[in-house]
């Protein structure tokens, strides 16, 4: 194959093979011709011209080699490590996976908040010791759950968390679009949301409004029994702050699947507390990853021809 329609770049994520993610585009778009590249050279042979390109990342030097290149496909849901402005530049269309961590993440921020509640924690850590001793447990039903964050990640966790008898509340850049969740409220108020939550999620992007959103004030205004789960970006929550109020009882405990920094040094405090769960940036971990986005690359294909534009857009093109 020398001019494919669509070339699938070196990649492999979540130990999720790249020719996988080719072989799922070809389910989906029989009619494209689709291209692995397998080498540096490969990538260059098929981006001379390719319309599709989907990988991590392009650089401005591999864009000026990619003269018919209409979308850049990202895998993944930011991307702000890309150059937009050449890719604009260029005129090439950039779409993010934004959809494909929807319900991965939520089942894990879900086990995260019933681990809490019913003490699972406690529990294992008594199997290890063998020791068979009752501890209290608390009730989701009737808790109050506030969302940071009412994308696709925090819509799907509002979604699955319906069934339980919840309180919900969101917390969104843009309050007036509303949200699933009973109350919306926009950044500038995330106090009145903290004031009430038995468990906060943060399941928002790293931007310059998020950044430390989670900080000493509003570790500050969080009843003690919160629990805060983040899935969102480490640097959302301010880590001392986080471990300012662990050590004096201000928080019932934490879920971190992302931490700042990251990795995680072995030495740091986080990793002494019981009241803890600590995860490698996992949650987004599923065998469906490729599926949903070759679902998302096929539905703009189409709608490209359709009507030219692109659901997931990150610039203009």
């Amino acid at each position: 194959m020398t001019d494919p329609d669509i070339v699938v770049l070196r990649q492999k994520i979540h130990g999720l093979s790249a020719e996988a993610y080719a072989e799922t585009l070809r389910e989906h778009l029989p009619e494209y011709e689709v291209a692995l590249a397998k080498t540096p050279a490969e990538e260059r042979e098929y981006l001379r011209t390719a319309r599709v390109a989907t990988g991590f990342s392009l650089s401005p030097d591999e864009l000026d080699a990619a003269p018919n290149l209409e979308l850049f496909a990202c895998v993944y849901a930011g991307t702000g490590h890309l150059d937009l402005d050449a890719f604009e530049e260029h005129g090439v269309a950039v779409t993010n996976a934004s959809g494909v961590h929807g319900p991965n993440i939520a089942e894990y921020t879900l086990g995260a908040i019933l681990s809490f509640a019913r003490g699972f924690d406690t529990a294992w850590r008594r199997k290890e010791r063998t020791e068979w001793r009752s501890y209290q447990a608390t009730e989701l039903q009737g808790s109050t759950v506030t969302v940071v964050g009412l994308g696709a990640i925090g819509e799907a966790v509002v979604d699955r968390l319906e069934p339980f008898g919840v309180e919900t509340a969101g917390v969104r850049y843009s309050p007036e679009k509303g949200g699933p969740t009973d109350e919306v409220y926009g950044f500038d108020e995330i106090h009145e949301a903290l004031a009430d939550s038995d468990y906060v999620v943060v399941a928002a992007p790293l931007t310059d409004t998020t950044e430390k959103l989670v900080d000493a004030e509003a570790f500050r205004t969080l009843p003690p029994h919160a629990v805060l789960v983040n899935v969102g970006r480490g640097p959302i929550v301010d880590t001392d702050a986080l471990v300012s109020t662990l050590q004096t009882n201000g928080l019932r405990g934490a879920a971190l699947d992302v931490t700042d920094p990251e990795p995680l040094p072995q030495e740091h405090p986080l990793w002494s507390f019981d009241n803890v769960l600590i995860t490698p940036h996992n949650a987004g971990h599923t065998p469906k990853y490729w599926e949903r986005r070759a679902d998302i690359v096929a539905r703009n294909l189409e709608r490209a021809e359709e009507t030219g534009e692109f659901e997931n857009l990150e610039n203009q093109a």
